[in-house]
C-alpha cells in the first residue's frame, strides 16, 4: 500500500470519529473506500473507469488515448461481439450490437429467443476507444467480458411474463426485451442513498443528479484527477450495495472472467502491460477480487458456452430505447449528447471517429496522432482527490445568450404546437430558469432547470396538441436521435429485400411511411416485388408493410396493389429475420413448419398454415406436407372446439383446388375421409356435452353434409351419418333444433312435421320462454342446411308475431351476434329468402298474408259421367297432342273411347298429378 493517500486516511479517520462518536463502521467504510482508489491506481495496467454514456469519460477518454496512445485497448463488452465492430462505420449512431439465439439448447424453453444488445452512442467513451483502436495501425482492440451465452448462463431469473407492448413508445422498443450489457453501471443499489443524495442535491431523478455533481464537476479535470473520482464513486456505490448475494456474485465473476482473459492475452501476445489500457465501468474498476491485476490469483474456470446458436448483428438503436432500457430520465442521453459537442467545443479535444463513419463529417485523411507523452516509470501516483474534495464547486457564469436562445426557440416550438404562447413567456421561461437554480444552488441554469421553467410557464394545465412542453424541450435539446444501421452492415436477407424491392424507387432505408404504388397489370416484372410485400406482412410488425389496395386469396392473382411502406423503421425486425434465414422465403417456411408441428397446434392452425403456404409461396409441396400434419393432428383431438375453424378452411381449400388443379391432391382427399368419420364419431358427444357449443356442433354437421359426396365417392358409408344422428339425444333447445335440421336435411323428417313441431312449441306456455334458444339453433342450421333458409324466416317471423316483448327483447342481442359474426354466410341467405317472401312495397304490407299460412287445399280428382268429355277431346285433338308431347307420349290415338274413361275412372290419382303439373300447383 503507498503512501499518497495517507494525509486522506487521516481525515476521513477524524471525519469517522466525529460523525460516529468513534471508530466503526463507518471509519471501515472511509478507509476502505480509499485503499480501493489507491490498489486500482497502483495498478500496472492502467484502468480507465467510465460510466456509460458520459460526455465527461468520452472527452477524458479521447485526450488520454491521443496521450499515452496503448498498443492494446481491453474493453468491457462480450467477447464474441468482436467481429461486428468494423460495420460500426456503415451505420448511423446510436446502434446496437446484438446476439441472438432462437435455436436454445441449455437454456428454460420459456427465455426463447435470446437477445443481448449493447448500445453505443457517439458520445460515449467506449465509442472513442473502438474508433482509436479500430483506426490507429498497430494497435489491437480486445473484448474481454462474458460471452452472450454466459450472461444468460449466470442469470437465475425466472420466466419473466410477456410484456406489454402497449405500455411503450414505438422508439422505446427498439430494443425489444433484449438483456442490455453497458459499461459503467454507475447508479447507487442502495435505495436509500439514492433517494439521500436526490433530496440533499434537490434533483428530481439519478440523471438530473449525475449531470450537476460528477458531469460538470469531471467535464474540465485533469487525466489523474477524472481516475481517481470515478474509482471514489464506484466503490462508494459497491461497498453500500445492499446484500443482493446473487447480484454480487455475478459482478465479481464478470471481473474474475476479464482479469482471466486480460492474463491470457498479454501471456500469449507479450504485450506490456504499461502499453495497454482497460476500460471498464468504475463499478467494476473498485474491484476487490483475488484475481485483480496482472499480478491476480488464477484458478477461476471459465465454463464452456451452450450449444445454442448464436447469430449477431448490428441494429438501430436510439436514445429513447437506451432510456427506457437502462432506466435513464427521459431526455437525459439526448442532453448528454449536446453537453458532449460542448465539452469539445470548449476544451479542444478532438473526438476519434470510424473512418467513413455515416452521418459524421467527412474526413480527406485520417489524423495523425501526435508523439506519446513520455510517462515516468517510476514515479508513484500523487494523491488528487483530497484536493478535489476540498475544493469549492466552481460557479459557472451565466451563460445569458445560450438562456435566451432556449428561451425564444422553446416559445417558438410550442407555437407550432398549438399553445397560445408570445414573448412574454420566453421572458417568464428566462427568468423562472435562473430563478429555479438560484433555489437549488446553481449559478447557472442546466437544461433540467430551463424544461421545469418552460413547463411551468408555458405548458399551465393544458396540452394542446401531440406533444407535452417536457418533450418540446427534449426535442429542442437534440432530440431522440435514432440511429441507422447501413447497407453494408445488414444481414444478407436484408439486403436482399433492398435488392428486390428496387424496382419500386422508394428509399426503404429511410424511417417513416412511404406509399408504393403497384400497376401489375401494366408491369408484370413488379408482381415479384408484390410477392415479397405479402410475405413481409406476414413475418413483420403491424406497419411495417400495410396493404391499402389490394388482397391475397387462393388462386388469385394481382393486378393493382397499393401499400404503405415502413421498413426503416422496423429495420430492427427486418434485421433479426435474418438470423432466422439467408431468404425471406426460408424464414417464412421455417415459421410455417414450426406454427404446424408445435405441441399445442390444432388441426385449424395447421390447415391454416396449409392455406397461407399456398397464398405466399405457391409451394405444393410444402402444403401437401403441412397437409398431412393436419390429419394427424385431427386423428388425435378430442373436442370439437376447432370444427367451425377446420370447416371454413377446408371450404376454400376445397373450393381452389378444384378450380385450380386437375385432380384434388391426395391429402386432403384423405383429410375428408378421415374428418367425415372423425366428426360423426365424436357427433352423439358434442350434442350431450355442455361444453360444446351449437357453432362447433352446427360446424359438424356443416363439414359432414357439405363434403357428403365428395366422403362417399372415396369410398365413405352414408350409415356412418345415419347412425350418428339416431344415436344423438340432445337436451338443450338449440342442438335439439339442430338435430331436427340435420333430420330434415336426411329425409327422416318432413318440412310439414318440422313447422307441426315448431307450432306445438309456440302453443306450449311451458315451452314457450325457450323458444328464442330453438330459433338460435335454427338460425345455426342454416350451415349445414341452407336449404332451410324459407324455414328460418318464416320461425323468425312467428316469433316476432307471437312471443311476448319480455322474452322476445332479451333475445334480439344474442340474435344480432350471432348474425354479426356469420355475416358472409347466413345473412345473404336469410336477406334473399325474405326478399322473395316479404312484399316489396310497404303499401302491400297490410293486405299481405304469409304465405305459409296461405296453402291451397288439395284438388281432388273430378269424375266426369256422360260422353261431354270425349266430346270435347275430339273436337280439339290439338290439345292433347300438345300434353302428350310435354309428358313424352308419342303414340297414336286410339280407336275406341271408352277405354280412356274406364282408366280414368280406374286410377284418379293421375289425373290429380296431371292437373298439378299443368297448373303449377
Amino acid at each position: 500500500m503507498s503512501g499518497a493517500f495517507e494525509a486522506l486516511r487521516g481525515q476521513l479517520q477524524e471525519a469517522a470519529a466525529a460523525f460516529a462518536d468513534g471508530p466503526g463502521a463507518l471509519e471501515g467504510i472511509l478507509l476502505g473506500l480509499v485503499d480501493d482508489v489507491d490498489r486500482a491506481v497502483r495498478e500496472p495496467l492502467e484502468i480507465f473507469p467510465v460510466c456509460h454514456h458520459s460526455p465527461a469519460s468520452a472527452v477524458s477518454m479521447a485526450r488520454r488515448l491521443r496521450e499515452k496512445q496503448p498498443k492494446v485497448v481491453y474493453l468491457e463488452l462480450c467477447e464474441d461481439m468482436a467481429p461486428l465492430l468494423t460495420e460500426l462505420r456503415n451505420c448511423r449512431l446510436p446502434v446496437a450490437v446484438q446476439a441472438f439465439a432462437t435455436d436454445v439448447k441449455g437454456f428454460p424453453a420459456e427465455w426463447a429467443p435470446l437477445s443481448v444488445v449493447a448500445p453505443i452512442t457517439e458520445a460515449s467513451a467506449e465509442y472513442q476507444a473502438i474508433a482509436y483502436a479500430l483506426d490507429t495501425p498497430g494497435v489491437e482492440l480486445v473484448l474481454v467480458d462474458r460471452s452472450a451465452d454466459h450472461v444468460f448462463q449466470w442469470d437465475e431469473r425466472e420466466p419473466s411474463p410477456e410484456p406489454d407492448a402497449a405500455s411503450a413508445e414505438e422508439e422505446a422498443a427498439l430494443h425489444g426485451d433484449a438483456v442490455g450489457v453497458e459499461i459503467g453501471d454507475l447508479r447507487p443499489r442502495f435505495t436509500e442513498l439514492e433517494e439521500h443524495l436526490l433530496r440533499h442535491g434537490r434533483v428530481r431523478h439519478w440523471s438530473e443528479w449525475w449531470h450537476q455533481y460528477v458531469e460538470l464537476t469531471l467535464g474540465d479535470s485533469d487525466h489523474d484527477t477524472y481516475r481517481q473520482v470515478m474509482f471514489l464513486i464506484g466503490s462508494l456505490f459497491r461497498r453500500l450495495a445492499p446484500g443482493d448475494t446473487r447480484r454480487v456474485r455475478v459482478d465479481e465473476d464478470r471481473e474474475r472472467y476479464m482479469w482471466t482473459r486480460m492474463r491470457e492475452h498479454l501471456a500469449a501476445s507479450g504485450a506490456d502491460p504499461a502499453d495497454c489500457l482497460y476500460v471498464c465501468g468504475a463499478f467494476h474498476a473498485a474491484s476487490r477480487v483475488a484475481e485483480f491485476g496482472v499480478e491476480g490469483t488464477d484458478g477461476f474456470e471459465i465454463s464452456p458456452r451452450s450449444a445454442s446458436t448464436w447469430q449477431y448483428g448490428l441494429i438501430p438503436s436510439s436514445h429513447a430505447s437506451i432510456e427506457a432500457q437502462f432506466g435513464l430520465a427521459g431526455g437525459s442521453v439526448s442532453i448528454a449528447a449536446t453537453e458532449w459537442a460542448k465539452n469539445l467545443k470548449r476544451t479542444k479535444v478532438k473526438q476519434f471517429q470510424l473512418d467513413g463513419q455515416v452521418g459524421g463529417p467527412k474526413r480527406k485523411k485520417p489524423a495523425e496522432l501526435p508523439a506519446p507523452a513520455s510517462d515516468p516509470v517510476a514515479v508513484d501516483p500523487s494523491d488528487q482527490l483530497s484536493g478535489f474534495l476540498q475544493r469549492p464547486p466552481v460557479l459557472d457564469r451565466l451563460d445569458e445568450a445560450e438562456l435566451l436562445g432556449w428561451s425564444v426557440e422553446i416559445v417558438r416550438a410550442a407555437r407550432r404546437n398549438g399553445y397560445l404562447s408570445s414573448t412574454a413567456d420566453a421572458i417568464a421561461v428566462f427568468e423562472t430558469s435562473i430563478l429555479l437554480a438560484g433555489l437549488r444552488d446553481r449559478a447557472k441554469p442546466t437544461p433540467y432547470d430551463f424544461q421545469d421553467a418552460a413547463v411551468t410557464c408555458i405548458e399551465k394545465d393544458v396540452v394542446p396538441g401531440r406533444r407535452d412542453v417536457r418533450r418540446l424541450v427534449e426535442i429542442m435539446m437534440g432530440g431522440d436521435r435514432i440511429g441507422q444501421v447501413g447497407y453494408d452492415a445488414l444481414p444478407p436477407l436484408a439486403r436482399d429485400v433492398h435488392d428486390r424491392l428496387e424496382p419500386l424507387n422508394l428509399k426503404l432505408q429511410q424511417r417513416g411511411v412511404q406509399r408504393a404504388l403497384l400497376d401489375i397489370a401494366s408491369r408484370p416484372e413488379l408482381e415479384p416485388c408484390s410477392d415479397l410485400l405479402w410475405m413481409l406482412r406476414y413475418l413483420m410488425p403491424h406497419g411495417a408493410a400495410r396493404p391499402i389496395m389490394g388482397e391475397r386469396r387462393l388462386g388469385e392473382r394481382p393486378i393493382q396493389e397499393s401499400w404503405d411502406l415502413a421498413l426503416g423503421t422496423h429495420q430492427r425486425a427486418l434485421i433479426e429475420l435474418g438470423y432466422e434465414g439467408v431468404s425471406i422465403e426460408q424464414v417464412l417456411e421455417q415459421r410455417l413448419r414450426r406454427a404446424a408441428y408445435h405441441p399445442q397446434a390444432t388441426a385449424a392452425k395447421v390447415l391454416e398454415a396449409v392455406e397461407d403456404a399456398t397464398r405466399y409461396l405457391r409451394s405444393a409441396r410444402l402444403a401437401g406436407e403441412l397437409g398431412a400434419r393436419a390429419l394427424e393432428v385431427l386423428a388425435t383431438e378430442r373436442t370439437v372446439d376447432g370444427a367451425p375453424e377446420v370447416l371454413r378452411r377446408v371450404r376454400r381449400l376445397l373450393a381452389h383446388y378444384r378450380t385450380s388443379e386437375p385432380v384434388l391432391p391426395r391429402w386432403i382427399e384423405d383429410f375428408v375421409k378421415t374428418g367425415y368419420a372423425h366428426y360423426c364419431t365424436l357427433l352423439p358427444a358434442a350434442f350431450t356435452d355442455e361444453e360444446a357449443g351449437v357453432e362447433q356442433v352446427a360446424a359438424m354437421l356443416g363439414f359432414l353434409f357439405s363434403m357428403e359426396a365428395l366422403a362417399l365417392s372415396l369410398g365413405c358409408d352414408r350409415t356412418q351419418l345415419e347412425l350418428a344422428i339416431a344415436g344423438s339425444h340432445p337436451q338443450e333447445p338449440s342442438k335439439v333444433a339442430l338435430l331436427w335440421a340435420a333430420q330434415v336435411q336426411l329425409g327422416h323428417l318432413s318440412r310439414a312435421d318440422l313447422r307441426e313441431r315448431c307450432a306445438g312449441l309456440l302453443a306450449n306456455p311451458l315451452v314457450l320462454p325457450a323458444y328464442p334458444r330453438y330459433l338460435s339453433g335454427f338460425v345455426h342450421a342454416l350451415e349445414p342446411a341452407p336449404g332451410l333458409a324459407d324455414f328460418v324466416v318464416e320461425a323468425v317471423s312467428n316469433a316476432f308475431a307471437e312471443l311476448p316483448d319480455r322474452l322476445l327483447l332479451p333475445w334480439l342481442p344474442t340474435l344480432i351476434t350471432t348474425l354479426r359474426s356469420r355475416g358472409a354466410e347466413l345473412v345473404p341467405l336469410l336477406v334473399r329468402e325474405a326478399g322473395r317472401l316479404f312484399p316489396g312495397r310497404l303499401a302491400a304490407l297490410d293486405e299481405w298474408v304469409p304465405p305459409w299460412k296461405n296453402q291451397p287445399e288439395p284438388v281432388a280428382a273430378r269424375r266426369t259421367t256422360g260422353g261431354s268429355g270425349l266430346a270435347l277431346l275430339a273436337a280439339h285433338p290439338a290439345t292433347c297432342d300438345a300434353v302428350a308431347d310435354l309428358l313424352g307420349c308419342d303414340e297414336p290415338w286410339g280407336s275406341t273411347a271408352p277405354t280412356g274413361l274406364t282408366l280414368l275412372e280406374r286410377h284418379p290419382d293421375t289425373a290429380a298429378a296431371l292437373e298439378g303439373v299443368l297448373t303449377g300447383v
